[in-house]
């Protein structure tokens, strides 16, 4: 009787199990989509066919290096047989290494359009299951599949997900078997190719220094493709992509020089983030066109958050926060190397910022000792002024000195700044796996003074600035109270023109005129 009611219970469980993989899913019928308990060994892998629109190379910008350095890919994949009558074998893949939204993905799918071969993407995360020898099995598929379809692309997304360097897992991580054995079958599989198999695996990541070396030999990984955050040039060319679907009451020109000018640091997915915001804020106030004034809008929302006018804040704060952020601007202000301000507001944003300035900083690559410590001064000036102008401090610099301490510890224990600790780099690693500091408690201890003593000397000589313009920031800071916003002009207006004239021009001329007076003085000088 026990041994029926069993049996019984099985069978149920196995006609659910099947009604359920009978049922369409995301890919469709016969479980393809359901996913249901028995098709975890299958690979989850999309496939880009002829009905997929495709994306081809000119719809990538602010990348010109990584395009022409995977173009010798698409001529591999259109082209084989030139390259093998020649005893050339062809690449077996490449690592496309950059931050997020730098436009890996993008990348990989318009060197499959390019090419016109079949495209299948994958994430890392997706070979790991709860099941063990799931892995390795959806492994294989993938790479069955692609070679019945060859010459073909196989894309993995965040490869960092399975090709991990093996035995860092440590002892009380889960899943380091599992994820050992699918990046064993990805190496074989690799390895395994044929030179007719013409398939190209490339794979995204944001982290190179975390994988394992045996993916990264000649053989496999044979290229590591760096795609950096677009200069001002890439993100002029970025911008005219994605300005060519909107709306604008201007040239699409004009908009993108200077936009490119006031997002240093920005990728790819910001500035499209940065155009669709600016459409939305454009549909909300009921405009037929995106004007540059939703695109600083949209720039103010990704920065310093959603705007909160109806936030209740204090007379008490707001004067705090005036005199504040007045601080900021009168130090930055006056200090050659500080970068040079757009506006400042002491409308609060979003979770707790309750002022916000923004700058247009330049793309600078190097920094000198004394960028840094105007730098670092211009951040302590909202401190600075609360001691001097309103004889007390508040929390309200908790933000600003968080920075400070950075910069101060990247200048002592970073770039080697300080005489006393010497010549010496100790970059913080960001792993997971460093268990100990690689210098000794003295030199800790050394290193710990020496940055008490840039803080306060910065710190000091921020007090002094202040204190000689002391009339300026209260006039600024009332400006503020009676404005809530001030802008460029403004500041010209309280503190006249800034006294250093730069030698070449800034991201700040750039973002007021653009780059057509720069082109021509250029094309003057040549001549």
């Amino acid at each position: 009787m026990k041994f029926a009611s069993n049996l019984l219970l099985l069978g149920a469980f196995l006609f659910v199990s099947r009604k359920k993989q009978s049922k369409p899913g995301v890919g469709g019928f016969n479980g393809n989509g359901g996913r249901g308990i028995f098709d975890t060994g299958k690979t989850h892998f999309k496939v880009r066919n002829e009905m997929d629109k495709k994306i081809y190379f000119k719809d990538v910008a602010g990348c010109d290096e990584a395009k022409q350095e995977i173009m010798e890919f698409v001529h591999f994949l259109k082209y084989p047989q030139k390259y093998k009558e020649l005893g050339a074998k062809i690449p077996r893949g490449a690592l496309l290494v950059g931050p997020p939204g730098t436009g890996k993905t993008l990348l990989a799918k318009a060197t499959a359009g390019q090419s016109g071969v079949p495209f299948l993407s994958i994430s890392g995360s997706d070979f790991m299951e709860v099941f063990t020898g799931v892995g390795p099995s959806r492994v294989r598929s993938l790479f069955q599949e692609a070679r019945q379809c060859a010459p073909s692309i196989i894309f993995i997304d965040e490869i960092d997900a399975i090709g991990r360097a093996r035995g860092r897992e440590g002892m009380f991580s889960s899943g380091g078997g599992e994820r050992e054995n699918t990046l064993n079958q990805l190496l074989v599989e690799m390895d395994g190719f044929g030179t007719t198999a013409d398939v190209v695996v490339l794979a995204g990541t944001n982290r190179p220094d975390i994988l394992d070396d045996a993916l990264l030999r000649p053989g496999r990984f044979d290229r590591q493709i760096s795609i950096d955050i677009p200069d001002i040039n890439g993100r002029e060319q970025i911008f005219q992509i994605y300005l060519k679907n909107i709306k604008l009451d201007n040239e699409p020109s004009f908009f993108s020089q200077r936009l490119a000018a006031l997002t240093p640091g920005f990728t790819g997915a910001d500035i499209a983030n940065v155009c669709n915001e600016a459409a939305l804020i454009a549909g909300r106030s009921n405009q037929a066109v995106v004007k540059m004034e939703h695109f600083d809008s949209a720039i103010d929302r990704i920065i310093g958050g959603l705007e909160k006018r109806n936030k209740v804040v204090s007379k008490i704060e707001r004067r705090i926060v005036a005199y504040h952020e007045s601080g900021h601007v009168v130090a930055g202000w006056f200090l050659e190397y500080a970068e040079p301000l757009l506006k400042v507001t002491i409308i609060p944003r979003g979770t707790g910022a309750l002022g916000f300035s923004q700058y247009v900083p330049n793309d600078n690559r190097l920094m000198t000792k004394g960028q840094l410590l105007d730098m670092t001064c211009m951040t302590l000036g909202g401190r600075a002024a609360e001691q001097v102008l309103l004889g007390s401090i508040s929390t309200g610099a908790q933000d600003d000195l968080e920075k400070v301490t950075k910069m101060a510890y990247a200048q002592v224990a970073v770039y080697g700044f300080s005489d006393k600790v010497g010549l010496l780099s100790f970059p913080q690693r960001d792993d997971g796996y460093s268990m100990s500091k690689p210098y000794s408690n003295k030199t800790g201890n050394l290193i710990d003074t020496e940055v008490r003593e840039l803080v306060r000397t910065a710190y000091q000589r921020t007090v002094q600035l202040i204190e000689e313009h002391k009339e300026q920031v209260a006039e600024i800071a009332e400006l503020l109270l009676e404005k809530e916003t001030l802008h460029q002009e403004d500041m010209v207006s309280v503190l006249g023109e800034r006294p250093f004239k730069p030698a070449e021009g800034t991201n700040y001329d750039r973002y007021m005129h653009g780059f057509v007076d720069e082109d021509e003085e250029e094309q003057q000088s040549v001549g």
